[in-house]
């Protein structure tokens, strides 16, 4: 005998992916649009250069939790530069970028954490140093450590990638997404103004990553 089948469970709805705007920084020919077409396809080729801004999604998993990075890859050509203040407003994350052959890169990149802090708070904007071109070695001209130093001071996250090869450039987008899910969740924790404090009459307290 067949045996009944009981009452169907009803279907639970995917959670809804926790979306981020990232802008991609930095000058003209450093290799933004590499990385993002790296990560993003997971290709590479010789691209020519950005005009105005070049927009790419790319959905990853967490854990259990789903996040959405919204890239953003701006100009880095002066005549395109007032431009892309608009598209980096609001941003919550950055990846800076800077080519290890080139010193010029690195100050320039200065220049454009400058122009990010001007137009949001960086308390509120996770950022990523990336030096590109790892491949290129025997051309560098900006070492390891001196990005490295640089990012501390500013309070910056770090790495260098090779977007030709593929390496770190996964890893550097999944760090900016985990830094910026943990933000998240820690704020979330915090009782708003107004808000009751928990029984034992304690406030809370906001712990803060210093994983940089």
């Amino acid at each position: 005998m067949a045996k009944a089948a009981g009452p169907s469970q009803p279907a639970v709805a995917p959670a809804q992916p926790h979306v981020f705007k990232l802008v991609l920084l930095g000058s003209s020919s450093v290799g933004k649009s590499s990385l993002a077409l790296r990560y993003v396809r997971d290709k590479f080729r010789d691209l020519l250069p950005t005009v105005g801004c070049a927009f790419f999604t790319k959905d990853l998993s967490l854990g259990v939790t789903s996040v959405r990075l919204e890239i953003w890859d701006t100009a880095g050509q002066e005549k395109y530069h007032s431009v892309c203040h608009l598209y980096f407003r609001g941003a919550q994350a950055a990846v800076l970028v800077y080519d290890i052959t080139r010193k010029d890169s690195l100050g320039q990149a200065q220049r454009w954490l400058q122009e990010l802090r001007q137009e949001n708070s960086l308390e509120d904007v996770v950022v990523m140093l990336v030096g590109n071109k790892a491949d290129l070695g025997s051309e560098r001209e900006v070492t390891f450590q001196e990005g490295k130093e640089f990012a501390e001071s500013q309070g910056l996250l770090f790495t260098e990638a090779s977007a030709l090869l593929g390496d770190q450039v996964t890893e550097l987008f999944t760090s900016v997404a985990q830094e910026l899910l943990q933000r998240e969740e820690q704020k979330d924790a915090v009782p708003q103004q107004g808000s009751p404090l928990p029984l034992d009459g304690a406030p809370t307290r906001q712990s803060k990553c210093c994983a940089h």
